[in-house]
């Protein structure tokens, strides 16, 4: 075995904890420039599009086409709270004052989140099996999925500074760490 496949191999098999030091020590620059960049800058007002990513967009979608699947699943994600007070905790950055609070309490809030949406599945599971011909042990399943999912997708997609109307921070000015006249994408 070469050098390289065994430093590879122990880097896949990190620690959690290594991970999380390694994913801390790549986003701590944004999160240094957004806290630098807010200075006294005005919040602006809290708006929420549910579950960013599209996800409540192409729910609604599908329940507005196929009436029938609306009126079965429901117009919204049954768990698009947890989207929006994570949505709340992202627009003012979770009031951080540094870039370490910042750090972490954007992971708590992504936590939150998938808490939030699995326990939304613990507390529903037997009712959701109900309705919808499944076990509440298949409920709970889909939930876990779908929490992991979307910390997934926030962890990934969500860091701040990144231009994205759905980041950390987003109720602030956008802030870039490669410059200060970066174009955003909102």
């Amino acid at each position: 075995m070469t050098a390289r496949k065994l430093a590879l191999g122990l880097f896949l098999l990190a620690s959690p904890a290594t991970a999380q030091d390694l994913m801390r020590t790549v986003e701590m620059p944004s999160h240094r420039a957004l806290i630098a960049q807010r200075g006294d800058a005005e919040l602006i007002p809290f708006e929420t599009d549910g579950c960013s990513g599209g996800l409540s967009a192409s729910w609604r979608w599908v329940a507005d086409t196929f009436p029938q699947i609306g009126e079965l699943y429901q117009e919204h994600p049954p768990w698009e709270y947890c989207c929006v007070t994570h949505d709340r905790a992202y627009h003012n950055a979770g009031d951080a004052q540094t870039a370490a609070e910042s750090y972490d309490a954007r992971l708590a809030a992504d936590q939150a989140l998938q808490l939030c949406v699995e326990t939304h599945g613990e507390t529903h599971a037997q009712a959701y099996a109900e309705r919808y011909d499944m076990t509440p042990e298949q409920i709970r399943s889909v939930h876990s999925l779908t929490s992991d999912a979307l910390y997934g997708a926030v962890r990934f997609g969500g860091g701040p500074c990144s231009g994205l109307p759905w980041r950390w921070g987003f109720g602030y000015p956008g802030c870039f760490v490669l410059g200060d006249r970066a174009p955003a994408l909102e």
